[in-house]
């Protein structure tokens, strides 16, 4: 097909000047046709652009490996961002922050999740995290917020505290313990099963909470206590509560676990059969529960910081966060998010639960632990 040539034209057009002065209009002849070239380049670039529709980015989201959100909820906002969101499950939280601090020169990920209040120092001490001053963060309780620099931003909660098994207590006709002294007593012999600190997070937090209960110093006595009473310790909650806890599906020997506040209601929504009340009770004595809470930070670095901020807004949104406590059993940090009626009535939430700072633990972790581990497993 013939096709008008544009250098043809231009030729005729400097026809009168080629006698006149070769080497001028030869000179001005080769500057238009680069000219001509390079905007029939530019316009086949931009036909080429406005005809290839552009795909979602990609966010990617490193998290602990209990991190779950229903479908449902994901979608809607990946459909509202055009993101496809990338969930990098790293382990524990104490395995999944190594790996974010290891990378942090180059980071495997845009967000960070999971890392909770017993770790936080020392995400902030190695600096993973960006500041974003998320506007949801006014909705927050201040009691949440304990990184006043906002590189770390409150997500969810949730109290470990102790379990009993109902039907268990009420056939010996003995009281359940109310607190945590109570576990050494001799009725309460060979009750008790905990999780090992060193490798378990809710037994840490327990042993955090007697650190608080009984003070840095007196402590080693009650666990020397509990071992003399026949604690039982184990490496995780799994095995704690579904193995050797009589009060759940597993239907194991030992009536008192560590687990959470939440357990009870979760064990009547779960349940294969109705009930009409939680086959378990919390103890949530003035400080027998530690708090746990969890949070968000941007990774230091991000490849796509704006879709990072849009995704913390998400996770302190309200649907996102009346979602949690039916996929991850947590609580929401935002009050405006609505819970089950089976939280509301059967959730037993401690008035006072044992505080100590981030701070505090990140400076004597590992001396609790170690003294622990000569105290209890030697």
């Amino acid at each position: 097909m013939y096709h008008h040539s544009p250098v043809k034209h231009v030729l005729t057009a400097l026809a009168p000047f080629r006698s006149q002065n070769r080497r001028t209009a030869y000179s001005l002849l080769l500057l238009i046709c680069i000219l001509l070239l390079a905007i029939s380049a530019g316009c086949s670039s931009a036909a080429t652009a406005s005809s290839t529709p552009s795909g979602p980015r990609i966010l990617r989201v490193m998290t602990h490996d209990s991190f779950a959100v229903s479908e449902d909820v994901l979608i809607a906002f990946e459909q509202e961002n055009n993101v496809k969101v990338q969930i990098i499950k790293s382990g524990d939280t104490g395995t999944a922050l190594n790996k974010a601090i290891l990378s942090k020169d180059n980071p495997l990920a845009d967000v960070f999740y999971g890392v909770d209040n017993t770790f936080l120092s020392r995400a902030l001490d190695e600096g993973i995290f960006e500041p974003y001053a998320s506007k949801l963060l006014e909705k927050i309780p201040a009691a949440f917020q304990l990184d006043e620099q906002q590189r770390a931003l409150p997500v969810d909660y949730g109290d470990v505290c102790l379990n009993y098994d109902k039907a268990y207590f009420a056939q010996k006709n003995m009281p359940p313990p109310t607190n945590l002294e109570d576990l050494t007593k001799a009725e309460y012999k060979s009750l008790l099963v905990v999780q090992n600190p060193a490798t378990s997070s809710p037994g840490l937090a327990f042993l955090l909470a007697t650190i608080g209960n009984f003070g840095p110093t007196d402590y080693l006595d009650f666990w020397k206590a509990l071992v003399a009473n026949d604690v039982l310790v184990v490496n995780d909650w799994e095995t704690a509560y579904y193995t050797e806890f009589s009060g759940s599906s597993g239907k194991g020997p030992r009536p008192i676990v560590v687990s959470y506040n939440s357990s009870p209601a979760f064990e009547l929504i779960y349940a294969s059969s109705p009930m009409t009340e939680p086959p378990t009770g919390a103890i949530v004595s003035n400080y027998s529960c530690f708090r746990q809470i969890e949070f968000v930070g941007i990774l230091k670095g991000a490849s796509n910081h704006d879709l990072a901020e849009k995704w913390i807004d998400f996770m302190l949104s309200p649907a996102f966060q009346a979602d949690m406590p039916m996929q991850m059993f947590v609580f929401p940090v935002n009050p405006n998010a609505q819970l089950s009626n089976a939280f509301v009535k059967y959730l037993d939430v401690p008035q006072k639960t044992a505080v100590i700072t981030p701070q505090e633990i990140a400076a004597n972790r590992e001396k609790w632990l170690q003294a622990w581990t000569e105290a209890v497993l030697r």
